[in-house]
């Protein structure tokens, strides 16, 4: 909000963010999370009415490759993903003038650098597949929490780092991937790493699957298994399994596959993993 209202730019507030919403407002550019362009995909004839539109743009959570590439298949937009958080503000964005790639939420603004850690604090190669947490540093982080030292102190490390929570990798090019959150979606199962976005746009090219959650839960043999929840009356678990199983390594793919009517969410319409067990 206080982009455009800094340069003197009308803002409409859609209400509740429906398809019908979205396609009604006489906006230029248009902000939503992914579920809601998940829902305008599923509803061709607004999706279309947005291609008058200049930038599209999507934040708060992971953005589905399909979703991205159906979006553009009707507006002829390629969404535009950034990452930021209320501590840090806006930190990486795809350019409005460069390329975007599904599943990337680009790299970093001016001043900002980044790294990401392993379990033990030792920085991890930027090879695009290895995993941590992300660590961000720059002139627009905040100082802490007000009157909370405790919390503080956990997310405030030496040299100026802030330890967002959220699981990435850092491509050779700088180009960032979010993975998940770190304390419902990296997965440690076996004795692997495994982030749970990966599942999930894997499971979400499987025409039976409207929507998808994966979590792990606590397992006496593996430490956690690969849960999988899914919202689509069609959907056959060990179809779902085996389809994994073939596109990801074979410990990727999800022990139990759990048929639901909808996810929880939030009134953003972020997923409540921890309402999954």
């Amino acid at each position: 909000m206080l982009g455009p209202l800094r340069l003197g730019s009308p803002l409409i507030h859609t209400g509740r963010p429906s398809p019908q919403a979205y396609a009604a407002a006489p906006g230029t550019l248009y902000f939503g999370v992914p579920t809601v362009w998940h829902r305008l995909a599923r509803e061709p004839e607004h999706a279309r009415s947005l291609s008058r539109a200049r930038l599209l743009v999507s934040g708060s959570a992971p953005l589905p490759a399909t979703v991205f590439a159906a979006i553009r298949d009707l507006t002829g937009h390629e969404i535009v993903e950034r990452y930021g958080m209320t501590e840090t503000l806006i930190t990486l964005s795809a350019r409005a003038d460069g390329p975007r790639r599904p599943g990337h939420v680009g790299t970093t603004l001016r001043g900002v650098t980044t790294r990401v850690v392993d379990g033990d604090g030792h920085e991890l190669p930027r090879d695009g597949s290895s995993i941590g947490v992300l660590h961000v540093r720059g002139p627009m982080l905040g100082d802490g929490y007000h009157g909370n030292p405790t919390a503080t102190a956990a997310s405030w490390s030496d040299g100026g780092w802030f330890i967002t929570g959220d699981i990435a990798a850092i491509e050779p090019d700088g180009t960032h991937r979010i993975v998940g959150r770190e304390s419902t979606d990296l997965i440690k199962s076996g004795g692997y790493r495994i982030g749970a976005g990966e599942i999930e746009n894997v499971l979400l090219d499987h025409p039976a699957v409207d929507e998808v959650a994966v979590v792990g839960v606590p397992d006496d043999d593996l430490g956690q298994r690969i849960v999988a929840h899914v919202v689509g009356a069609a959907a056959d678990p060990g179809e779902l399994i085996d389809w994994v199983g073939e596109r990801l390594s074979a410990h990727k793919r999800p022990r139990e596959v759990r048929i639901v009517p909808s996810l929880p969410r939030n009134a953003m319409g972020k997923v409540q993993k921890t309402q999954l067990g």
